[in-house]
C-alpha cells in the first residue's frame, strides 16, 4: 500500500460499507454485525451499549439506513423515543477498521417488527417477551419463571410479539471510515449529507 495515498476511496458510502462488512464477515470470529449504539437523553446524558445490525442498505427507508431491534421500554428505547438521534460504531479488529455512523431514527412498521421477531429462534422470542429489559430484577429465578410460564402458555409455534418490542432505522447524515496505518498515522474519510436524498460530500480527516 502506498503510504502517501488514502486507502479509503471516494465512492458511495453504502457500497463501501457493504464491501468492508463483507470482508469482516470472513475474518471476525464472532458477530461481525455487532455495533455500539450511542443514545442520549434530551438533557444530553449519553449511554452506549452493543446491539446487532439486522438490516442495512441504500434501499431502506427514504434515504437508506441501518436497522436494529430492541425493547422500546428499555433504557435505550426510552432514550430513543425521547431523542430520535443516535450514533453507531463498528470496530472490526481483525480488519483494523472502524466505521462511525450518525443520523436520525425512525421506527420500523409493525409488519417489519413482526417479521423479524418471528424470524428469531423460538427460545429467543420467549426470552424477549419475558424480559422487562433494563428494569430491576429481584433474582434470576423470577425471570426464568416467566420464561417457563410463556413456554407453557404457548407450547408450540411463534410467540406473539410484545407491542413494545420494535425496531429502528438510522438514516445516516454522516458515515466515517477509519483504517489503521503504521505508527498511528491512521486514515480517515468522512462522508456527509444534509438530507436523505442529498448527494454525499466527503473529506479526509487528520487521525
Amino acid at each position: 500500500m502506498d503510504d502517501t495515498k488514502s486507502a479509503i476511496p471516494v465512492t458511495d458510502p453504502f457500497a463501501l460499507f457493504e464491501e468492508w462488512f463483507g470482508e469482516a464477515k470472513e475474518t471476525e470470529p464472532n458477530d461481525p454485525n455487532a455495533m455500539a449504539l450511542a443514545t442520549a437523553t434530551p438533557e444530553g446524558r449519553p449511554s452506549v451499549r452493543m446491539v446487532l445490525l439486522k438490516g442495512h442498505g441504500s434501499g431502506l427507508g427514504e434515504g437508506g439506513g441501518f436497522v436494529f431491534y430492541t425493547n422500546a421500554e428499555s433504557r435505550k428505547g426510552e432514550e430513543i423515543r425521547a431523542n430520535m438521534h443516535a450514533s453507531l460504531l463498528f470496530h472490526w479488529k481483525s480488519q483494523r477498521r472502524q466505521i462511525r455512523i450518525e443520523g436520525p431514527l425512525t421506527e420500523v412498521s409493525e409488519e417489519q417488527a413482526d417479521a423479524y421477531f418471528h424470524s428469531r429462534p423460538r427460545a429467543s422470542q420467549i426470552g424477549s417477551a419475558a424480559s422487562d429489559q433494563s428494569r430491576p430484577l429481584p433474582e434470576r429465578q423470577v425471570y426464568l419463571d416467566r420464561v417457563a410460564a410463556l413456554e407453557e402458555r404457548f407450547p408450540e409455534g411463534d410467540i406473539p410479539r410484545p407491542p413494545h418490542w420494535t425496531g429502528f432505522l438510522l438514516c445516516p447524515r454522516a458515515i466515517e471510515f477509519w483504517h489503521d496505518r503504521k505508527y498511528r498515522l491512521h486514515d480517515r474519510r468522512r462522508f456527509t449529507r444534509e438530507g436523505p436524498k442529498d448527494a454525499w460530500s466527503n473529506t479526509l480527516l487528520y487521525p
